[in-house]
Protein backbone atom coordinates (compact mmCIF):
# COMPACT_ATOMS: atom_id res chain seq x y z
CA UNK A 1 0.00 0.00 0.00
CA UNK A 2 1.03 3.54 -0.61
CA UNK A 3 1.28 5.85 2.01
CA UNK A 4 -1.45 8.21 1.58
CA UNK A 5 -1.34 12.06 2.50
CA UNK A 6 -3.19 12.38 6.15
CA UNK A 7 -6.53 14.26 5.59
CA UNK A 8 -5.14 16.65 7.91
CA UNK A 9 -2.19 18.87 8.05
CA UNK A 10 -0.10 19.76 5.00
CA UNK A 11 -1.15 17.10 1.56
CA UNK A 12 2.13 16.45 -0.65
CA UNK A 13 2.09 19.88 -2.11
CA UNK A 14 2.01 21.46 0.81
CA UNK A 15 -1.72 22.71 1.07
CA UNK A 16 -3.57 22.75 3.97
CA UNK A 17 -6.59 20.08 3.89
CA UNK A 18 -9.30 19.46 6.79
CA UNK A 19 -9.06 16.78 9.58
CA UNK A 20 -10.09 13.22 8.95
CA UNK A 21 -10.64 10.75 11.08
CA UNK A 22 -8.65 8.36 9.21
CA UNK A 23 -5.10 6.61 10.44
CA UNK A 24 -2.15 6.95 8.88
CA UNK A 25 -1.42 3.67 7.28
CA UNK A 26 2.05 2.00 6.62
CA UNK A 27 3.95 2.85 3.62
CA UNK A 28 5.70 0.41 0.61
CA UNK A 29 7.47 1.14 -2.66
CA UNK A 30 4.91 0.63 -4.88
CA UNK A 31 3.73 3.46 -6.78
CA UNK A 32 -0.42 4.31 -6.71
CA UNK A 33 -2.31 3.15 -9.59
CA UNK A 34 -5.31 4.97 -8.40
CA UNK A 35 -6.56 8.18 -7.09
CA UNK A 36 -9.41 8.51 -4.73
CA UNK A 37 -10.17 12.54 -4.35
CA UNK A 38 -12.85 13.62 -2.36
CA UNK A 39 -13.95 17.68 -1.90
CA UNK A 40 -13.92 17.52 1.81
CA UNK A 41 -13.15 15.09 4.65
CA UNK A 42 -16.73 14.50 5.39
CA UNK A 43 -17.30 12.59 1.91
CA UNK A 44 -14.75 10.39 3.56
CA UNK A 45 -17.54 8.22 5.38
CA UNK A 46 -18.73 6.92 2.26
CA UNK A 47 -15.32 7.35 0.08
CA UNK A 48 -13.39 5.15 3.17
CA UNK A 49 -14.99 2.10 1.30
CA UNK A 50 -13.81 2.70 -1.88
CA UNK A 51 -10.11 2.55 -0.41
CA UNK A 52 -10.93 -0.62 1.84
CA UNK A 53 -12.13 -2.42 -1.14
CA UNK A 54 -9.06 -1.41 -3.13
CA UNK A 55 -6.62 -2.49 -0.05
CA UNK A 56 -8.45 -5.45 -0.14
CA UNK A 57 -7.27 -6.36 -3.32
CA UNK A 58 -3.87 -5.21 -3.12
CA UNK A 59 -4.08 -2.26 -5.28
CA UNK A 60 -1.78 0.37 -4.57
CA UNK A 61 -4.06 3.67 -4.39
CA UNK A 62 -3.61 7.63 -2.74
CA UNK A 63 -6.83 8.75 -1.17
CA UNK A 64 -6.68 12.68 -1.07
CA UNK A 65 -8.74 15.79 -0.16
CA UNK A 66 -8.98 18.70 -2.70
CA UNK A 67 -11.89 21.12 -4.14
CA UNK A 68 -12.78 22.13 -7.70
CA UNK A 69 -14.11 24.87 -6.22
CA UNK A 70 -12.04 25.81 -2.80
CA UNK A 71 -8.54 24.26 -4.50
CA UNK A 72 -9.19 24.90 -8.14
CA UNK A 73 -5.52 25.15 -8.96
CA UNK A 74 -4.38 22.18 -7.08
CA UNK A 75 -7.20 20.09 -8.73
CA UNK A 76 -6.00 21.12 -12.16
CA UNK A 77 -2.36 20.44 -11.01
CA UNK A 78 -3.04 16.92 -9.40
CA UNK A 79 -5.21 15.72 -12.74
CA UNK A 80 -2.99 17.35 -15.31
CA UNK A 81 -0.14 15.77 -13.76
CA UNK A 82 -1.70 12.00 -13.03
CA UNK A 83 -0.71 10.13 -15.57
CA UNK A 84 2.79 10.56 -15.95
CA UNK A 85 2.83 9.91 -12.04
CA UNK A 86 1.56 6.55 -13.05
CA UNK A 87 -2.09 6.74 -12.43
CA UNK A 88 -4.45 5.13 -13.95
CA UNK A 89 -7.52 5.51 -13.17
CA UNK A 90 -8.79 8.56 -10.81
CA UNK A 91 -12.23 7.94 -8.62
CA UNK A 92 -13.79 10.92 -7.37
CA UNK A 93 -16.52 11.73 -4.80
CA UNK A 94 -18.92 13.82 -6.70
CA UNK A 95 -20.77 16.58 -4.56
CA UNK A 96 -24.21 18.33 -5.35
CA UNK A 97 -22.24 19.82 -8.42
CA UNK A 98 -20.10 17.16 -9.17
CA UNK A 99 -17.57 19.29 -10.38
CA UNK A 100 -14.62 17.62 -8.46
CA UNK A 101 -15.21 14.74 -11.28
CA UNK A 102 -15.96 17.00 -13.72
CA UNK A 103 -12.77 19.07 -13.65
CA UNK A 104 -10.46 16.13 -13.59
CA UNK A 105 -12.01 14.08 -16.11
CA UNK A 106 -11.29 17.69 -17.96
CA UNK A 107 -8.11 17.47 -17.25
CA UNK A 108 -6.69 14.18 -17.77
CA UNK A 109 -7.04 11.54 -20.36
CA UNK A 110 -7.40 8.97 -17.55
CA UNK A 111 -10.34 6.84 -16.79
CA UNK A 112 -12.33 9.08 -14.09
CA UNK A 113 -14.90 7.35 -11.90
CA UNK A 114 -17.74 9.30 -10.25
CA UNK A 115 -18.98 8.76 -7.03
CA UNK A 116 -22.21 10.82 -6.21
CA UNK A 117 -22.35 11.69 -2.28
CA UNK A 118 -25.80 11.99 -0.61
CA UNK A 119 -26.33 15.17 0.26
CA UNK A 120 -29.03 16.54 2.38
CA UNK A 121 -31.09 18.84 0.27
CA UNK A 122 -32.25 15.73 -2.10
CA UNK A 123 -30.55 12.41 -1.00
CA UNK A 124 -27.80 12.10 -3.09
CA UNK A 125 -29.98 13.16 -6.53
CA UNK A 126 -28.55 16.44 -7.35
CA UNK A 127 -25.43 14.51 -7.21
CA UNK A 128 -26.41 11.31 -9.26
CA UNK A 129 -27.86 14.18 -11.84
CA UNK A 130 -24.88 16.40 -12.36
CA UNK A 131 -22.11 13.40 -12.63
CA UNK A 132 -24.35 12.15 -15.42
CA UNK A 133 -24.57 15.21 -17.06
CA UNK A 134 -21.21 15.90 -18.25
CA UNK A 135 -21.35 17.52 -21.32
CA UNK A 136 -20.20 14.98 -24.56
CA UNK A 137 -16.90 14.19 -25.00
CA UNK A 138 -15.82 14.72 -21.53
CA UNK A 139 -17.04 11.36 -19.83
CA UNK A 140 -17.00 10.34 -16.25
CA UNK A 141 -18.26 6.87 -15.39
CA UNK A 142 -21.04 7.33 -12.84
CA UNK A 143 -21.67 4.69 -10.16
CA UNK A 144 -24.22 4.39 -7.38
CA UNK A 145 -25.10 6.76 -4.75
CA UNK A 146 -23.17 6.55 -1.85
CA UNK A 147 -21.13 3.67 -0.17
CA UNK A 148 -22.32 0.95 -3.13
CA UNK A 149 -21.26 3.37 -5.74
CA UNK A 150 -17.63 3.88 -3.19
CA UNK A 151 -17.48 -0.14 -3.58
CA UNK A 152 -18.40 -0.47 -7.11
CA UNK A 153 -16.07 2.61 -7.99
CA UNK A 154 -13.42 0.52 -6.80
CA UNK A 155 -14.14 -3.06 -8.30
CA UNK A 156 -14.45 -1.12 -11.57
CA UNK A 157 -11.16 0.50 -11.44
CA UNK A 158 -10.02 -3.28 -10.74
CA UNK A 159 -11.42 -4.48 -13.39
CA UNK A 160 -10.19 -1.86 -15.70
CA UNK A 161 -6.60 -2.33 -14.25
CA UNK A 162 -7.12 -6.41 -14.51
CA UNK A 163 -6.91 -5.82 -18.07
CA UNK A 164 -3.39 -5.64 -18.31
CA UNK A 165 -2.47 -8.15 -14.90
CA UNK A 166 -3.28 -11.43 -15.06
CA UNK A 167 -2.66 -11.69 -10.84
CA UNK A 168 -5.43 -9.36 -10.46
CA UNK A 169 -7.94 -10.47 -13.28
CA UNK A 170 -7.84 -13.73 -11.19
CA UNK A 171 -8.28 -12.33 -7.66
CA UNK A 172 -11.07 -10.56 -9.59
CA UNK A 173 -12.12 -13.68 -10.72
CA UNK A 174 -12.03 -15.12 -7.57
CA UNK A 175 -14.23 -12.29 -5.48
CA UNK A 176 -16.72 -12.94 -8.25
CA UNK A 177 -16.57 -16.48 -7.78
CA UNK A 178 -17.08 -16.23 -3.73
CA UNK A 179 -20.06 -13.73 -4.38
CA UNK A 180 -21.93 -16.59 -5.85
CA UNK A 181 -21.09 -18.82 -3.54
CA UNK A 182 -22.39 -16.85 -1.05
CA UNK A 183 -25.81 -16.42 -2.77
CA UNK A 184 -26.03 -19.81 -3.72
CA UNK A 185 -25.43 -21.07 0.11
CA UNK A 186 -28.27 -18.16 1.09
CA UNK A 187 -31.00 -19.72 3.49
CA UNK A 188 -34.20 -18.08 4.38
CA UNK A 189 -35.25 -19.24 7.32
Amino acid sequence: MVKRSKLAGKNRVGKDIPASPRPPVPASAAAPLVAVIMGSASDWETMRHTDQTLTDFGVPHECRVMSAHRTPTLSAEFASSAEARGLEVVIAAAGGAAHLAGVMAAHTLLPVLGVPMKSDALNGLDSLLATVQMPGGIPVGTLAIGKAGAVNAALLAVAILANSRPQLRARLRDFRAEQEKKVRAARLD
